[in-house]
């Protein structure tokens, strides 16, 4: 659709889906993730390393304000190959999700971890070393994508590869700390793979 002055028009209907779409996963995964928090805790379950969470946060919270900016103010519009960076999206949604479910109760946006349990081996994990970090950053790159805003897919790209150099060394050192240097070569995702 065509606005003013020739300017093709705010895909209103197709942000705000993306955007209510994201805030209901975001959502989601907070309230699963406190519920199995509760659980990890009664198991005896320690966390490590809680200090850089706020720039976990500050990255899912710039995405999206980013995102309206570029699209709405300065003018970024879906490209031809808009259909691309969805189907990139939407795999980025099949990896973290097995990855969530991989994990099971063990499962948090923090880095908990269970002594005394093995590192989770099944699903993407019998793979990847850490998939939920794959998915985000796949899910990062490709969603402004789909709205023509690079500069947004750039500028959250770098602040997430900082946010997430910090997060997986936290999680390994826990590993590490938890399994008495054995979990050298474990992974870990949100929250190491002992409870991820």
């Amino acid at each position: 659709m065509i606005g003013a002055a020739g300017i093709p028009a705010v895909p209103w209907r197709g942000l705000a889906l993306f955007l209510v779409t994201l805030a209901a996963q975001r959502v989601g995964e907070l309230v699963h993730s406190a519920r199995n928090v509760r659980g990890l805790r009664r198991r005896g379950a320690r966390e490590y390393a809680a200090g850089h969470f706020a720039l976990l946060v500050l990255v899912h919270v710039l995405f999206p304000l980013l995102l309206v900016a570029e699209v709405v103010v300065l003018g970024s519009r879906p490209g031809t190959l808009w259909p691309l960076a969805l189907a990139f999206w939407l795999a980025a949604q099949v990896l973290r999700y097995s990855a969530v479910s991989a994990l099971g109760e063990r499962w948090s946006v923090g880095v908990w971890v269970l002594p005394g349990e093995p590192l989770v081996r099944r699903g993407p994990y019998r793979f990847l070393r850490h998939p939920n970090y794959v998915a985000v950053v796949t899910e990062l790159a490709a969603a402004p994508m789909m709205f023509g805003a690079w500069r947004t897919a750039i500028a959250i790209t770098l602040l997430n590869a900082v946010a997430l150099s910090i997060r997986i060394r936290a999680e390994e050192a826990a590993l590490r700390a938890a399994t008495g240097g054995s979990a050298a070569g474990a992974s870990a995702a949100p929250g190491p793979r002992a409870q991820e």
